[in-house]
C-alpha cells in the first residue's frame, strides 16, 4: 500500500473512522480535508445491497444537479438537418454525423458526453469497441438517446450526472467542488441520495443502502449517517 502524505494523514485525524456523521457534518469535514492546491472535486460513493449480475437488480440513470458540478461538459450531438440545427442551438460543442465517427475511430476525444437521435444510432453502434469501455456510448436510460436534443444538451450544460452500478455495487457520483457553498453541496447530495433510494430494485433483498460516504479528490472517505434521511 502506497505511503500517505503529510498532508493526507493531518487531514484523516480530523475523521473519526468509526463514526458517521450528519450530511451537514460531512460536507464541512470534506471542506476541511481537502488537501489539493486545485479546486477539487466532492464525490459521493455508495455501497449498495444490490447483485449487479442480475439484470433486474442494475441501476443505471441520470439526474440533474441543482447546483450542478462546477465543471463544464463538453458535449457532442450525433443528428441530422434539422435536429443538427436544434442542438447548435442550444449550445453543443460539436455536431455532425460521418465525420465525426471517422475522427473518434481515428482517437478523437475532445468531448464528456455523446448524445445522438435514435436515427443515428445504427452508425454510432459502429463505435461500441471505442465508446463502451469508456462509458461514452449514448444510452435511452441516461437520456442520451433521444430526439429532444434541445433539452438533452440543456441538461448536460445545466449540470445532469450519470450513475451506473459497478460490478461490486458501488456507484460514484461528483456532487461539486470543494470550493461550492456547502448548502449547495448538501442540495446536490440530496438530490442524488432521494435518486439513489427512488432507484432501489424491487428484487434487491436485506440493506439497500449498506455505506455512503463523501470524499474530495485525494481526500479521507467521510461516512453519512443515512438515518437522518427516510432512507
Amino acid at each position: 500500500m502506497a505511503k500517505k502524505g503529510k498532508k493526507y494523514v493531518e487531514a484523516a485525524k480530523l475523521v473519526d473512522r468509526t463514526q458517521t456523521y450528519s450530511v451537514q457534518e460531512a460536507i464541512e469535514l470534506v471542506k476541511k480535508t481537502n488537501t489539493t492546491k486545485f479546486d477539487a472535486t466532492v464525490e459521493v460513493a455508495f455501497r449498495l445491497g444490490v447483485d449487479p449480475k442480475k439484470a433486474d437488480q442494475q441501476i443505471r440513470g441520470a439526474v440533474v444537479l441543482p447546483n450542478g458540478t462546477g465543471k463544464t461538459q463538453r458535449v457532442l450531438v450525433f443528428a441530422k438537418g434539422e435536429k443538427a440545427k436544434e442542438a447548435e442551438a442550444a449550445g453543443a460543442d460539436y455536431v455532425g454525423d460521418a465525420d465525426y465517427i471517422n475522427k473518434i475511430q481515428q482517437g478523437w476525444f475532445e468531448f464528456d458526453v455523446i448524445v445522438a437521435t435514435p436515427d443515428m444510432m445504427g452508425e454510432v453502434g459502429k463505435l461500441g469497441r471505442v465508446l463502451g469501455p469508456k462509458g461514452l456510448m449514448p444510452n435511452p436510460k441516461t437520456g442520451t438517446v433521444t430526439f429532444d436534443v434541445q433539452k438533452a444538451v440543456n441538461e448536460i450544460k445545466a449540470g445532469k450526472v450519470e450513475y451506473r452500478v459497478d460490478k461490486a455495487g458501488n456507484i460514484h457520483v461528483p456532487i461539486g467542488k470543494v470550493s461550492f457553498e456547502e448548502s449547495k453541496l448538501v442540495e446536490n447530495f440530496t438530490t442524488i441520495f432521494e435518486t439513489m433510494v427512488k432507484a432501489k430494485p424491487a428484487a434487491a433483498k436485506g440493506t439497500y443502502m449498506k455505506n455512503v460516504a463523501v470524499t474530495s479528490t485525494m481526500g479521507p472517505g467521510i461516512k453519512v449517517d443515512t438515518a437522518s434521511f427516510s432512507a
